[in-house]
């Protein structure tokens, strides 16, 4: 969400796209947190946390917007929807800030480079929100928070 002096500029709400796009394939109730009351206190934190824990609680499932870089309440929304077994939707399309083709890293081309972070918290990973239907309609099976002790299990037994 555009904060501040970012709101006078020319934001494009991505919700609005993504909202029609899925609606031609599911019918849903599409939560928006910039649907706030205009007199909610943003300056309370803690109600502002509470409010967005809330929503992604009582979601069936969440959409991550990942075609632009995220920022810090994006990427622990990602984790909040873990600790609620909230299955995660990314659209991340290729060579994107997070998702690089032929990635040199320390000496060596990684492919396909997706940013570790959101690879643990996604469940699917798509390049663009038509692809988000195809997989709703298959069904997602969601991580929970033990993703992370999982990736620590699974580092620890690397040869």
């Amino acid at each position: 969400m555009p904060k501040g002096d970012e709101e006078k500029v020319d934001f494009k709400n991505w919700r609005n796209y993504y909202k029609k796009d899925l609606s031609k394939r599911i019918e849903a109730i599409f939560v928006d947190p910039s649907d706030r009351d205009p007199n909610f206190n943003e300056s309370d934190f803690l109600a502002v946390f509470g409010y967005d824990c809330r929503n992604i609680k009582d979601s069936d499932l969440i959409i991550v917007n990942c075609e632009n870089k995220i920022g810090v309440g994006t990427s622990q929304e990602m984790v909040i929807a873990k600790y609620f077994k909230k299955p995660v939707i990314t659209v991340l399309p290729k060579n994107s800030e997070h998702r690089k083709t032929n990635l040199v890293f320390r000496g060596k081309t990684i492919k396909d480079w997706i940013h570790p972070f959101i690879f643990a918290f996604s469940d699917v990973i798509v390049e663009n929100v038509s692809e988000a239907n195809n997989k709703l309609i298959e069904g997602i099976a969601p991580k929970d928070i033990t993703a992370i002790d999982d990736s620590i299990k699974y580092f620890n037994n690397l040869p």
